[in-house]
């Protein structure tokens, strides 16, 4: 059986229906999808590029300045 990339369509409807309760998308997506997936909200995901690009900018400056 090969998996999918999307969602299922249960989990599209659970997250409909989490919305209608939380009037929240956030709050919605992550009430149903498992942790396990490792989704995080794109502010987060964001942050944590920058933090992981500014990281690397400051190995190579530390290898420059040697």
């Amino acid at each position: 059986c090969k998996r999918a990339d999307g969602l299922p369509c249960v989990a599209v409807f659970e997250i409909i229906l989490a919305y209608l309760e939380k009037r929240d998308w956030k709050e919605a997506f992550f009430s149903v999808l498992p942790q396990r997936k490792g989704a995080v909200a794109l502010e987060e995901a964001n942050d944590l590029s920058r933090q992981a690009v500014s990281g690397k900018e400051d190995e190579h400056d530390d290898s420059d300045s040697s």
